[in-house]
């Protein structure tokens, strides 16, 4: 990948540069894009081939980005392309040896009632698997997740706001609304019952879902709000989908096998092929906590998309709650262990200069 400059009028704007090469040949993901990314590298998703995950955005003014596999066999094709999210993230967060692809809703919801994605605190999240080479929504088997966040905005919701908007006619488009301040308040709470009722509505509770916008919603607005949501829904990430899942299993939890990546003294040849970095950003440093010249060395756990599940200092030695933090969100080639993609333990050494 390269990032470069190129000339836009009589300005200079962002230029990035996505190319698969292989023996003599070069085949170009993208080209004179203002943003790409690589989500993961070298990993079987559920395709039946190990691929190259590219987030792409191909407009500077777009809410979203193209999410492309690439095949990593020779040559390189694309396998799947997903559209209309504002990110996306393949990881095993409940490392069970399975890899899901977390990304939103966003295309749906972006200038949806005349919110836009800045207005809120998160677009609809969804939770995709690929199943038998079927690309599935699998976001009823992730429920807590999303009463977690469901939880989070109730708390910034009191009574009182909850009234002044029932009390509204729900497009807050009438122009008595007092002042400006007071608008966007209402406009505030507006969001966060629409994000409630999403996070049921995606995570297959749709029942639950209409009957707390019921509770939340002025009555008088429901059925068009109804109409609205199911209008935009049918243009968001769903509509590229093969199926949905039906919830989560019965059987017993796998717990995928952590090998361990981290090198012995004695120089024991590991069993397995250690996790090779793709983005590691580190916070700036403060509270003159630069002054130490010692490294800070952390002990990880990578799940088998390369992605980062729990990270401690390693021995006694303290470290920075912000490196602990940052590190959480970096990305790595994942282990391997006989061609297969695996989670693992690693131990990584951080300088306190870069």
């Amino acid at each position: 990948m390269q990032v470069g400059a190129s000339r836009n009028a009589a300005l200079s704007t962002r230029s990035c540069v996505a190319l698969l090469s292989w023996s003599n040949h070069t085949l170009t993901a993208a080209n004179n894009v203002p943003e790409i990314d690589i989500d993961a590298f070298g990993v079987d998703l559920g395709v039946g081939a190990p691929v190259a995950a590219f987030q792409i955005k191909t407009s500077a003014t777009s809410c979203c980005v193209e999410y492309q596999l690439y095949s990593l066999t020779k040559p390189p094709h694309v396998l799947r392309s997903i559209t209309g999210a504002d990110a996306f993230s393949a990881a095993d967060i409940d490392l069970d040896g399975r890899v899901e692809i977390w990304t939103t809703d966003a295309a749906a919801v972006d200038g949806f009632e005349g919110l836009r994605l800045a207005e809120l605190d998160f677009a609809p999240p969804v939770v995709l698997r690929f199943s038998a080479h079927k690309l599935l929504d699998v976001s009823a088997e992730f429920q807590a997740e999303f009463d977690g966040r469901i939880a989070s905005v109730q708390k910034e919701l009191t009574p009182g706001d909850l009234r002044a908007f029932k009390a509204t006619d729900g497009k807050l488009a009438s122009s008595d609304l007092s002042s400006a301040e007071y608008i966007h308040k209402l406009r505030t709470v507006k969001a966060k019952i629409l994000e409630i009722f999403w996070c049921y509505l995606y995570s297959g509770r749709e029942q639950q879902a209409w009957r707390s916008l019921g509770e939340m919603w002025p009555a008088g607005d429901v059925a068009r709000i109804r109409a609205a949501i199911l209008s935009a829904r049918t243009h968001g990430i769903i509509s590229q989908l093969d199926g949905i899942s039906a919830g989560r299993s019965t059987k017993t939890i796998r717990h995928a096998v952590l090998f361990n990546a981290v090198s012995s003294p004695s120089g024991q040849k590991l069993e397995l092929t250690p996790p090779e970095s793709i983005l590691l950003n580190r916070p700036p440093l403060i509270d003159g906590s630069g002054n130490s010249s010692s490294d800070a060395v952390l002990d990880l756990v990578i799940d088998s998309a390369g992605k980062v599940r729990s990270a401690k200092p390693s021995g006694r030695v303290a470290v920075d709650a912000g490196l602990i933090r940052a590190s959480l969100g970096w990305k790595f080639i994942p282990a391997f262990k006989n061609g297969r993609a695996v989670a693992c333990r690693t131990r990584l050494s951080v300088s306190p200069k870069q």
